[in-house]
């Protein structure tokens, strides 16, 4: 089984550079993309549903802005968009199109675009009671016995080795005390598994996913890992390969690969 998760930094500016043609060559059982930006209204045939795909969805209410998707092979048993959004607690979640959930029999594929907090300290405090309130369903979601797969951009970067200049982004949002902290407490209390890490624990200018466009991050390589797939045990204990795609560029982020075994 193979999962590509790509930020996408704008379906329709990613389709213009390619990534769709570059997906037909991938032969992906689950594509899980972050920051479509688009509303269905946007949305060509050709991004709702690429050649031998179903497309899935979960839209934020402000255009232009946020959104996730799922393309899969098979079609799923069924498809959670959002959190619940008729909940007071996860409405404002919801409404910039967070997370979509696909259902294949006990295993879950999920897309999650993490909030950004880099804008200004009103968005670091809505990044922040994201995560709490996150960390209440990734409980909820492990206890459930289902075998799991996230996908997504996290907006974190976990340890020095998941950016290039870790001494000077000690007090940015991404690298924050409190943001590192949080997914330690996902690996080592919760029981979630950082699939890439597993696999190369010990690298970094290969791990990177995103790269500024300020100055010259992507030439030199300044770089970040801030997406994840993060995995039940059992089903992370089955990736047997991963990567990250940097031949070509579609947005500002790189597709993150992994295989697992059936």
């Amino acid at each position: 089984m193979k999962i590509i998760s790509l930020n996408l930094n704008g379906i329709r500016s990613a389709t213009n550079k390619g990534v769709q043609t570059w997906l037909q060559t991938q032969n992906a059982d689950v594509v899980c993309m972050q920051e479509i930006k688009a509303q269905q209204a946007d949305m060509t045939p050709e991004m709702l549903n690429p050649a031998g795909y179903y497309g899935y969805f979960h839209y934020a209410e402000k255009k232009g802005y946020s959104g996730v998707g799922i393309y899969c092979k098979t079609k799923p048993d069924a498809v959670i968009e959002g959190l619940g959004g008729s909940n007071d607690d996860v409405k404002d979640i919801d409404s910039e199109g967070r997370y979509i959930e696909c259902q294949f029999g006990n295993l879950s594929v999920i897309s999650l675009y993490l909030p950004s907090g880099s804008s200004g300290q009103e968005r670091q405090a809505f990044k922040f009671s994201v995560m709490t309130r996150f960390m209440l369903h990734m409980q909820a979601l492990i206890k459930s016995g289902r075998e799991i797969i996230i996908c997504g951009d996290w907006n974190i970067a976990h340890k020095e080795a998941d950016l290039k200049n870790y001494k000077g982004n000690k007090k940015n949002s991404g690298f924050l005390p409190e943001e590192r902290a949080w997914l330690t407490t996902l690996f080592d209390e919760v029981g979630w598994v950082d699939v890439y890490r597993t696999l190369h624990p010990d690298t970094t200018d290969e791990s990177y996913t995103w790269w500024s466009n300020r100055g010259q991050a992507w030439a030199k390589n300044v770089g970040w890992r801030i997406d994840y797939q993060i995995a039940t045990p059992a089903t992370a204990a089955k990736a047997v390969s991963t990567s990250v795609y940097k031949v070509e560029r579609f947005s500002d982020h790189a597709p993150l690969i992994v295989e697992y075994s059936d």
